[in-house]
């Protein structure tokens, strides 16, 4: 509310300063409503731009402004015979010229700079794939991921063309990529932050990978050649799948556990269940128990690639 009532009381107190104290006609009037214009326009810009792209607007402006000086100092002292009258005679001209390209190429490369304001290991940049597996928004609620979410713009695009894919599950995996990065901005536990610098490279791994290394950031993904070449490059990474391996819950055989048997096995009169973590459990003699909880003891465990399975008995 007192943003309104600053734009109103300003768009009144101008035209009724011009209008009292220059001229009471028309053009007075007039002149003083755009002045108060004009200000609640700036007000509005400024507002909406971030702090850091004044400052680089600022810095350009500078530029140009030390460019022409240099520039005339040389002409009036070490001119060496050059006719400086064109110089002189149209000099405000290329000072406005000067001071609006520093200007525009300041803001041009506003994108590139932003990104040099952070650094350090509070960044943590999002992978296609973490933000395609969704649990990053899981971590960030419960404040395990913690500082500033960098959202790389070559992985945006890759999510937008995955959505244009022929294929539908590639579809379905870009939209719901979209669906988490838009899911992220809405929380109020991180901040998320867009960067549009794109290093060169011929993979998305080696983009991602040379992006965290020029801002010392951390990478959260679930790549494995991401992964590995991170390591590589001595560059930490935060692989979800990793931490849901460590967090599984310990298990040996002889423990006792509370299962509730879903469906027959592959083996004659086998139940299986599943922990909450997902891990499958082949209980003995467990085919009359489908539908029910029971007490089970374990009795033997098989680590395999694709995880864990358990092997249990009827208590």
């Amino acid at each position: 509310m007192p943003i309104w009532i600053f734009r109103i009381s300003t768009l009144v107190a101008f035209p009724f300063v011009t209008y009292t104290y220059l001229g009471k006609d028309w053009n007075s009037f007039l002149a003083g409503l755009a002045c108060g214009a004009i200000v609640i326009a700036g007000e509005v810009l400024f507002k909406r731009m971030r702090l850091i792209k004044i400052m680089i607007g600022c810095t350009g402006v500078l530029l140009g402004l030390m460019l022409y000086a240099l520039i005339s100092y040389g002409l009036q002292n070490f001119g060496g015979g050059i006719d400086a009258s064109i110089w002189e005679k149209y000099h405000e001209y290329i000072l406005i010229a000067f001071l609006v390209f520093g200007l525009l190429a300041a803001l041009f490369k506003s994108r590139d700079l932003e990104g040099l304001s952070y650094k350090g290991h509070h960044l943590k940049i999002a992978d296609v794939s973490a933000l395609v597996d969704g649990r990053i928004v899981d971590l960030c609620e419960i404040n395990f991921l913690s500082g500033i979410i960098v959202l790389p713009v070559f992985v945006m695009d890759e999510l937008n063309r995955m959505t244009s894919s022929k294929d539908k599950l590639e579809q379905a995996r870009g939209r719901r990529g979209l669906d988490v990065a838009t899911r992220l901005q809405e929380l109020k536990e991180v901040e998320v932050r867009f960067t549009s610098k794109t290093p060169k490279a011929s993979t998305l791994a080696e983009q991602i990978v040379k992006l965290a290394r020029s801002f010392d950031a951390e990478i959260v993904t679930l790549d494995f050649t991401i992964n590995k070449l991170a390591t590589l490059k001595k560059v930490i990474t935060l692989n979800i799948a990793d931490l849901t391996t460590a967090l599984k819950p310990v298990i040996l055989p002889g423990e006792t556990m509370s299962l509730f048997v879903m469906k027959d096995g592959k083996e004659k009169e086998q139940g299986i269940g599943y922990l909450d973590d997902g891990t499958m459990v082949v209980v003995e003699e467990g085919r009359k128990q489908i539908g029910k909880r029971v007490e089970v003891i374990v009795s033997s465990i098989y680590q395999t690639s694709s995880g864990r399975m358990i092997f249990a008995k009827i208590k």
